[in-house]
């Protein structure tokens, strides 16, 4: 039995000496050419390659499970229409499920977003907020706060919400990276194989896939099983609390097919390994998945917090990217890998110099 230290219940346990010039500010101009730190978990070892290797370490019959969610360009710049006071508010979760939003008598259609909102102590219920100047297609108006601060803000648009959307927001980049994404490098901030439109942040451990590395990837005899997690905000909130058990997690939205939930089952049956691509694969693995770990298609809320001391159902390996010190995605693949291990393999990263965070360099636990 791990005794609670060596196990990590306290928060200051995932802490690390992280230089600033490693947080990576823009990314590579080749995906695939990331670095790769390899950690197995049954020994130890720590190898050292380039991401477009990850092949030699993928056998014909494994099934890699990435997170299909698209970011959009959720932080939209607006001013309050009595005082013309500027105003910044991030998307972190549509409360309509039509896709489409709801329609008033006028024709102008509506939806409903939980937020963030700056000047908060500004933003009350009843506000009304105006985008791109008096004649932009997009106006809002603060319908209530949320005990935790966010606001549920509805929107007022003519014509298609994510045509909109991308004519007059920004990509909400995590607060780490200082260097602004230019309207036409958006396309770096989404994985190559991003499909539902949703996330205010990017699922960062498929950043590194090309088109041709998952090409070769099939050849070899890799399936790939597509879920969906639409990655809030809530992702890079600290954990505020001393010990993690105490944590509340931030909820998203989650989803597996029929036909993903059969190929991940059917490759567990015939032996393959689960590998998830990033630690919201992981959470959807999770929390769509029985005891005995198969995995049920359907579509949750999961607020699952995964640190050490919890039992996996589903998932053989993992690829993701480095984490913040004291995070809840740290703890996770502490969870995965044992917190020694991982703050060990991290160490040996800093020595060497690895790109840290959403942009950087990337590390397989198998």
């Amino acid at each position: 039995m791990k005794d609670n230290q060596t196990i990590g219940y306290a928060t200051a346990d995932y802490a690390y000496d992280l230089p600033k010039e490693l947080i990576a500010q823009d990314p590579l101009a080749d995906r695939s050419a990331s670095r790769l730190l390899v950690l197995n978990r049954k020994s130890g070892e720590v190898a050292h390659h380039v991401f477009k290797e990850i092949g030699s370490f993928l056998k014909p019959g494994d099934c890699l499970v990435f997170n299909d969610t698209r970011v959009i360009p959720a932080r939209l710049l607006g001013e309050k229409k009595d005082t013309g006071a500027a105003v910044e508010i991030l998307l972190l979760k549509r409360l309509l499920e039509d896709g489409t939003g709801a329609s008033d008598t006028t024709g102008i259609n509506s939806c409903d977003w939980e937020c963030l909102v700056r000047p908060g102590k500004k933003l009350k219920p009843g506000v009304q907020v105006v985008f791109g100047g008096s004649k932009a297609p997009l106006t809002a108006t603060v319908l209530e706060t949320r005990e935790d601060g966010n606001r549920i803000v509805r929107f007022f648009y003519d014509g298609i919400w994510e045509e909109v959307l991308d004519a007059l927001g920004e990509m909400p980049l995590p607060p780490y990276i200082t260097h602004k994404l230019k309207r036409e490098d958006r396309d770096r901030y989404q994985t190559v194989y991003a499909r539902h439109e949703g996330s205010a942040a990017a699922p960062t451990a498929g950043l590194h896939f090309t088109k041709n590395l998952l090409d070769e990837l099939k050849e070899q005899g890799v399936s790939e099983a597509f879920v969906t997690l639409h990655v809030g905000l809530g992702t890079f909130r600290p954990v505020k609390v001393a010990d993690v058990r105490e944590h509340v997690m931030h909820t998203e939205v989650c989803e597996i097919s029929e036909g993903a939930a059969e190929l991940i089952n059917r490759t567990r049956r015939d032996g393959g390994r689960i590998i998830c691509v990033g630690t919201t694969s992981v959470r959807t693995l999770e929390s769509l998945s029985d005891e005995d770990g198969k995995v049920r298609p359907g579509k949750m809320e999961t607020g699952i917090f995964i640190y050490p001391g919890y039992r996996f159902k589903t998932v053989d390996g993992l690829i993701t990217n480095f984490h913040l010190p004291e995070s809840t995605l740290l703890m996770l693949v502490s969870a995965f890998a044992g917190r020694t291990q991982v703050l060990s393999a991290y160490a040996e990263a800093v020595e060497k110099r690895y790109r840290f965070f959403s942009f950087g360099d990337a590390m397989f636990i198998i």
